[in-house]
């Protein structure tokens, strides 16, 4: 196999909703990482955070309105207490699986902040479902209490929504390119990174979260990445999901992918970012791949998984 620089997104079926679970899950996760990785592979690791920073965002809301600490924590600082806190599960997994196989490799976590623009329409339209689900009474009671925005959840029970603006750059794209030019394994843009604005000459957190799909996009073209894997539940993205005429997908050209996007094949909350994200990477001349974790490898190898070309 032609070794390659690839950036991995891994989505939340690599990870777990409590620190326990999530240990538990990327015990496994990290074998087909190593597979990669040990394949001679340069991999770059990129991660969601809806459950976590939700969870976060909660608790210390719940501690503040209970007086057990001062006030409640931003949520960039949410975004930020997820990324070291999920980074180091991947850190630890992965370093012991590697170790395991007597690779000698460093695994480091940056805390990435990414840049948006503050006039993207999403802070006018919060979309992104985070933290927990609740009933209509419970999503009710916490709306009238906190002011969020809560909305129902494709069928599984309401949930907070927030803003989800595209990511415009990646503030520490040199730390982790020399990085991964050393060598390293770099777990980067987590949760879709610490979304932040240009004001003043300064950056400033933003209360947003940041699609990390279409931040692993943007890192793997900063980066010159060969390849964009994006991990899902699933072997292949399908048209005409759950119908009769159901139809996996084994190669798309960017064209017949937007296509299959404006026709809805694709729903919002799942698929559809990942078409999006593969397109944007795919349109810039790389080459995107849409599989299942357990069969990255394979996928990288075109054995598996949807890939997304140029055309």
């Amino acid at each position: 196999m032609q070794k390659k620089r690839i950036v991995i997104a891994l989505g939340g079926n690599a990870l777990g909703n409590t620190p326990k679970e999530q240990l538990e899950l990327i015990t496994e996760t990290a074998k087909p990482i190593a597979d990669l990785i040990e394949a001679g592979n340069q991999v770059i690791i990129a991660h969601g955070n809806g459950p976590q920073v939700g969870m976060i965002n909660l608790g210390m809301s719940t501690a503040a309105n209970a007086g057990a600490i001062k006030s409640d924590m931003p949520f960039p600082e949410c975004g930020a207490m997820s990324q070291g806190y999920i980074g180091y599960h991947l850190q630890n997994g992965i370093q012991n699986e590697l170790s395991a196989r007597k690779i000698a490799k460093n695994v480091a976590t940056v805390v990435t902040q990414v840049l948006v623009d503050e006039k993207d329409p999403a802070f006018k339209n919060p979309t992104k479902p985070i933290g927990a689900f609740y009933t209509k009474e419970q999503a009710d009671k916490i709306a009238e209490e906190k002011g969020y925005i809560m909305v129902e959840d494709a069928g599984r029970g309401y949930r907070q929504v927030v803003p989800s603006p595209k990511p415009v750059d990646v503030v520490e794209k040199e730390v982790v390119k020399t990085l991964v030019d050393a060598d390293n394994v770099v777990i980067t843009v987590g949760g879709g990174g610490i979304p932040v604005i240009r004001k003043d000459g300064k950056l400033v957190g933003v209360p947003a979260v940041i699609d990390k799909d279409f931040a692993s996009a943007k890192i793997a073209e900063l980066l010159n990445a060969d390849m964009l894997v994006i991990l899902t539940a699933v072997d292949r993205v399908a048209i005409n999901f759950g119908k009769p005429n159901q139809q996996l997908i084994e190669k798309m050209t960017v064209a017949e992918a937007e296509k299959y996007c404006e026709e809805g094949h694709f729903a919002p909350g799942s698929m559809l970012p990942k078409v999006k994200a593969a397109i944007s990477f795919a349109e810039k001349g790389g080459e995107a791949v849409i599989a299942s974790l357990e069969k990255a490898a394979l996928a990288i190898k075109g054995e598996s998984g949807t890939k997304i070309i140029k055309k």
